[in-house]
């Protein structure tokens, strides 16, 4: 199976527009490979909080569109990252008082949406993205190809509870767009081979380069096989990562050393009440 990561640069000075044209362009330029990555809010920037309401768009919306018509044109499965969605109000068509949230998008080599995730952990604590975006509550997993991708957004990386529960859920590839600052970037490498390892799973990490809002990203998407080894890394500019891998290292390895089968905490059902 061959992946290709997008590393996209946020360049403020870029209109949305333009930027979405242009990974437009880069996606379509991904023919041979069998899934696309791209990064988590590369549209306004992950860190660009006061832009998060205005550039705000229906599920269905300008980035959708192009999304989906991008991916049909390169004829590939494509994680187009994630927008900030404003959600319907009331149940009604999209509106302006509507909530936000930071949504994943992937669609199959049709252009048709497989699946939405709406990111479960916010980042910020007390401000930024945690105050005003909301939390999704749903895992999401979806066959693409020849594995089963687990969908997680950036910040996600630190909650391994998350990532046990794709597993759970059959996940074999675990895809996670993101926004990483360049101050923990060593956080981000550690995270995403443990995440692979504890998990025996792939680990499909795909950050942004360039400047959030004053915050210089990390870059050095990476991509980690099962048992923790680094297939490949990008650098701290924007530039397309493209590796291959076999997703049947996964049962081997699962099978290898069954790790797995020894799970204990939550993951079994319970024996009922002691005599």
């Amino acid at each position: 199976m061959r992946a290709s990561l997008i590393q996209i640069a946020v360049d403020e000075d870029e209109s949305v527009e333009s930027r979405r044209r242009r990974v437009a362009a880069l996606v379509r330029e991904q023919t041979d490979a069998d899934l696309v990555v791209l990064p988590e809010l590369w549209t306004t920037g992950a860190f660009a909080f006061e832009k998060f309401a205005g550039e705000a768009e229906p599920l269905r919306g300008p980035t959708y569109e192009a999304m989906a018509k991008a991916a049909s044109d390169a004829g590939v499965w494509l994680h187009a990252g994630s927008i900030p969605e404003r959600a319907p109000a009331g149940g009604g068509p999209a509106a302006e008082d509507g909530p936000l949230y930071n949504t994943s998008l992937l669609f199959t080599p049709s252009g048709d949406l497989a699946a939405a995730y709406r990111k479960i952990h916010r980042f910020g604590f007390d401000k930024g993205e945690a105050v005003l975006m909301g939390a999704g509550g749903e895992l999401v997993t979806v066959p693409v190809a020849d594995t089963t991708v687990g969908l997680a957004t950036c910040y996600d990386l630190r909650f391994p509870e998350l990532f046990r529960g794709l597993v759970g859920a059959g996940a074999e590839t675990l895809v996670v767009p993101a926004g990483w600052p360049e101050r923990r970037r060593s956080h981000w490498t550690l995270l995403a081979q443990a995440r692979a390892v504890e998990n025996q799973a792939f680990v499909l990490a795909c950050g942004t380069a360039g400047t959030h809002a004053g915050v210089a990203q990390a870059g050095h998407s990476i991509v980690v096989d099962p048992w923790g080894e680094v297939l490949a890394e990008a650098g701290p500019g924007e530039e397309v990562l493209t590796v291959e891998f076999d997703p049947g290292q996964v049962a081997k390895t699962r099978e290898r050393f069954p790790v797995l089968k020894d799970r204990v905490l939550g993951l079994k059902p319970p024996r009922g009440p002691r005599p």
